[in-house]
C-alpha cells in the first residue's frame, strides 16, 4: 500500500487539519469545511481518517526492544504541583553515565509516537525521559480526539513546573552524566524554548516547529539552540523574525533550519504530513547536536 504524503492533500485541507490539531477548529468544524472542499461528508470523514496518526505502522523501536530498558517514572514537582510522571528509557548495553534528554510531547500528551521517540533516543545512547502533561487527567486516553479534549483542560502552570522539575531531576539520576538537553515538538517545541529561558544549566535545546518565547526572556537563555521549522507553517513561522532578532541582539548561540516544502509536524512519521527526507536530516542534526553538547 502506497503511503500518503502531504502532496496528496489540497493545501486548504492541510490548513483546516492544522487548525483542528491545534484546537482552533472543532471536529465538526473540520468535517463541515472539508466536506465543502471534498464534495461530501463521507469524503471529509475519509480525509480526517487519512490525516490522523497511524501509530503501529510508524513504530520504530518496540516497547520490548532488548537494546533498551524502559520504565514508568515519577519525580516530585515543587510548589504544590505534586509529581511529574512519564516514560524513562535508557540503553542496556552501554555501561556508565549517559547524557540525558527530556522529550516534550505535542498537544496530545504522551501518546505512542512520543513514547517511540523516547525509545529511539535510548537506542542512540541517551537517557531519555518523556513527561506526560495528561498524567493528572488519566494519561493518554487511547485516541487523538479524546486526547485533544483532555489537553484543553491541562493546567499550564502545573505543566510548566512539571517540565522544569523533570529536567532538573534528570540531572541527578544515577544513570545521568549531569548534562540535560531538551527536544520538543509543536507544543513541546514551544516548551523547549520556554525551558531554555528558565534553566540556566540546560545544556542544549532543540525545538521542532515550536512557539517562540517573549523577546524579553531571550536574554535569559544560556543553552545553545538548534531550531527546526517547516516552510509551510505560517502560524509558527510568523514569530521567527522577532525571535531571531532577539537572539542576535542578546548574542545567543543558535542555528536555525527551515525545511523546504514541508508542513508543520513534518517529523511525525505517523501522519501524511511526515516528510521522510526532512525528518531524517533534522533528526541527524539533532543527534549530532546533542552528542556535541551533552557529552
Amino acid at each position: 500500500m502506497t503511503r500518503l504524503t502531504a502532496q496528496d492533500f489540497q493545501p486548504e485541507v492541510l490548513q483546516l487539519f492544522d487548525r483542528y490539531v491545534h484546537g482552533d477548529l472543532s471536529r465538526r468544524g473540520f468535517l463541515d469545511q472539508a466536506g465543502r472542499i471534498a464534495g461530501s461528508p463521507a469524503a471529509a470523514a475519509a480525509l480526517l481518517a487519512a490525516l490522523s496518526p497511524q501509530f503501529a505502522a510508524a513504530q520504530v523501536v518496540k516497547p520490548d526492544d532488548a537494546r533498551i530498558a524502559t520504565r514508568r517514572a515519577s519525580f516530585d514537582s515543587p510548589q504544590g504541583h505534586g509529581t511529574v510522571q512519564g516514560l524513562l528509557a535508557r540503553p542496556m548495553a552501554q555501561a556508565g553515565k549517559r547524557p540525558a534528554v527530556l522529550v516534550v510531547h505535542e498537544n496530545r500528551g504522551l501518546n505512542p509516537h512520543i513514547e517511540d521517540i523516547t525509545r529511539r533516543l535510548a537506542v542512540d545512547g541517551f537517557l531519555a525521559f518523556a513527561p506526560d502533561a495528561l498524567a493528572s487527567y488519566g494519561g493518554y486516553p487511547g485516541n487523538e480526539d479524546d486526547a485533544r479534549a483532555a489537553f484543553a483542560k491541562v493546567d499550564q502552570t502545573k505543566a510548566k513546573a512539571d517540565f522544569v522539575a523533570a529536567a532538573q531531576a534528570l540531572r541527578t539520576l544515577p544513570e545521568s552524566n549531569g548534562k540535560v538537553g531538551v527536544v520538543g515538538f509543536c507544543y513541546g517545541g514551544g516548551m523547549a524554548n520556554y525551558l531554555a529561558t528558565q534553566l540556566p544549566d540546560l545544556a542544549a535545546a532543540v525545538p521542532f516547529y515550536g512557539g517562540q518565547p517573549p523577546a524579553a526572556d531571550v536574554a535569559k537563555i544560556g543553552a545553545p539552540l538548534l531550531i527546526h521549522y517547516a516552510s509551510n507553517d505560517e502560524r509558527i513561522n510568523a514569530g521567527w523574525p522577532a525571535y531571531e532578532a532577539a537572539l542576535k541582539t542578546a548574542g545567543k548561540r543558535y542555528e536555525a533550519h527551515v525545511y523546504a516544502n514541508t508542513q508543520h509536524g513534518f517529523n511525525n512519521d505517523t501522519t501524511p504530513r511526515f516528510d521522510a527526507a526532512a525528518a531524517k536530516l533534522a533528526w541527524d542534526r539533532t543527534l549530532a547536536f546533542f552528542r556535541q553538547h551533552l557529552a
